[in-house]
């Protein structure tokens, strides 16, 4: 039985795609719906969503926005109000044409993102200076009518927050969209460690309808980038379709200037491809509802009794030590009393789980004091006082935490290359991936060459310590001129 679980997980060598698909399934984070595209997240996936959005919500609501809800559905006069947002998303959108047995007088678009809704409730919220700013975020799902999807990375529906603000301001805006910025880099490195990279996105690749995209893009375990959040600078983009203005304190009508930004279940996806292996899930500790499993060694022992007293006692004492540690989670702790399962299948049971930590019980354990312990991402087995174990439980779970971040930047500083020549970089991409530093001309030709030669996208401008794209000197990536080039990250990306 144990031997048949191992095998199902794909290695990461053999199909890194198979292998992310064997994890998803195996580990009962999601499956396929019935619906082509769409997925179920199942209880042990969604358990990760609420903890993501827990965190995120008192994140967002220290920012100053609250939480309110928009319809589902959209008339489609309002996505034709601003050019570039209904052509950059007319493919993905499902529209509703038949409704209440007969043909609708205008057709209805299936939220792919709500900033025309919002828009057209904040033109008449809006009336004075006095009533900016105003914050406002969504939890949500969209619908985005993808050609090819996977699980939790590119669905039809996904669920996920979205924020929207509106300000007196072209400063305050900007303030606004960099300072979401930092939620979300802050949000992923302490809560997912999963390492970011914050910039801005070039004309070619922001947001439909802004004056210009922040995002923040993260490497997986394939050297591939995933593009983890973005926050947007709307400017008057919006507020000019559906004239959203606002008495000001010199008695002149003016536009509001407005954000919006947003992350998404796709952080699950980004999770797993981070810190994972080829034995399963490998959950961060704060991203875990069960963080240690106890499991009693029984067998036929007249000791039995004994060792599931000793396990209650130690799940308690554990529960206890996490209290007076003040960690910023509360601590799950299980023990495995499924006697239908042998030691061993339980072992690659939590294994494949995720559980942060498990911990091992027998009748010889008690008789010399100790427990034996494994952390999921070492794998390797402690043999502790049972005294020591809950202070040792905290010690793990605090360093397994900020080692599993430490880990994926290390792996990503690796994976990071200055070239020297175009010629260079194409071999390398092809040989070892990964995020490719390099001067760019600002010209949507050359990057159009490197996206339609290699299938790398300039993934985001680095930004200087006053948030500016940082100016590089050399010559281009792809033409080779020099001039006022900045500094780009190149990848192939989810």
């Amino acid at each position: 039985m144990v031997r048949i679980m191992a095998e199902k997980i794909t290695p990461r060598s053999e199909d890194f795609s198979k292998w992310y698909q064997d994890i998803v399934l195996q580990a009962k984070l999601a499956d396929y719906s019935p619906v082509k595209g769409c997925m179920v997240i199942r209880p042990n996936g969604y358990s990760i969503w609420e903890l993501m959005q827990k965190d995120l919500d008192r994140r967002i609501k220290k920012s100053g926005a609250r939480n309110a809800y928009f319809p589902l559905f959209i008339p489609e006069s309002f996505l034709k109000k601003e050019a570039e947002h209904v052509e950059g998303f007319a493919p993905q959108c499902a529209v509703v044409t038949y409704a209440g047995g007969k043909e609708l007088e205008e057709k209805l678009v299936v939220r792919p993102t709500s900033e025309t809704i919002i828009n057209s409730m904040f033109a008449k919220w809006v009336q004075s200076y006095r009533d900016l700013p105003l914050m406002i975020n969504q939890w949500a799902n969209v619908v985005r009518w993808e050609m090819r999807t996977r699980l939790f990375l590119r669905t039809t529906e996904f669920l996920w927050q979205e924020g929207h603000t509106c300000h007196a301001t072209p400063e305050e805006a900007e303030e606004e969209t960099r300072r979401m910025l930092g939620v979300y880099a802050e949000f992923a490195e302490q809560i997912l460690a999963m390492p970011v990279i914050p910039g801005l996105k070039s004309e070619s690749e922001k947001f439909a309808g802004a004056l210009r995209t922040y995002c923040i893009e993260a490497m997986m375990q394939d050297k591939k980038a995933l593009q983890a959040g973005t926050s947007h600078n709307l400017s008057t983009n919006f507020a000019q379709a559906f004239n959203t203005l606002f008495l000001d304190k010199d008695g002149k009508q003016k536009l509001v200037h407005q954000t919006s930004w947003g992350v998404s279940t796709r952080l699950i996806g980004g999770m797993i491809m981070t810190h994972s292996d080829d034995k399963g899930l490998v959950l961060p500790p704060r991203l875990a509802t069960t963080h240690v499993v106890i499991v009693p060694i029984l067998g036929s022992s007249p000791a039995k009794a004994q060792v599931l007293d000793k396990a209650d006692e130690l799940q308690r004492a554990i529960r206890d030590q996490a209290l007076h540690a003040n960690l910023p989670y509360e601590i799950g702790v299980e023990v495995d009393r499924d006697e239908t399962k042998q030691p061993g299948w339980k072992f690659h049971e939590h294994e494949l789980l995720g559980t942060p930590i498990r911990i091992e019980l027998g009748p010889r354990d008690l008789e010399k004091g100790q427990a034996v312990m494994t952390r999921r991402d070492e794998g390797k087995k402690e043999f502790i006082s049972l005294q020591a174990v809950p202070e040792r439980v905290i010690h793990q779970l605090v360093s397994m935490q900020k080692e599993l971040l430490e880990r994926a930047r290390a792996l990503r500083d690796a994976s990071t290359y200055r070239v020297a020549s175009y010629a260079e970089f194409k071999k390398q991409l092809d040989e070892t991936g990964g995020f490719f530093v390099a001067p760019w001309c600002q010209s949507k030709d050359c990057e159009a060459k490197v996206k339609d030669e290699t299938k790398a996208t300039i993934r985001c401008l680095p930004l200087d310590e006053h948030h500016n794209p940082i100016q590089e000197s050399g010559p281009c990536l792809a033409c080779g001129r020099g001039g006022e080039t900045l500094r780009a990250i190149f990848a192939r990306a989810y």
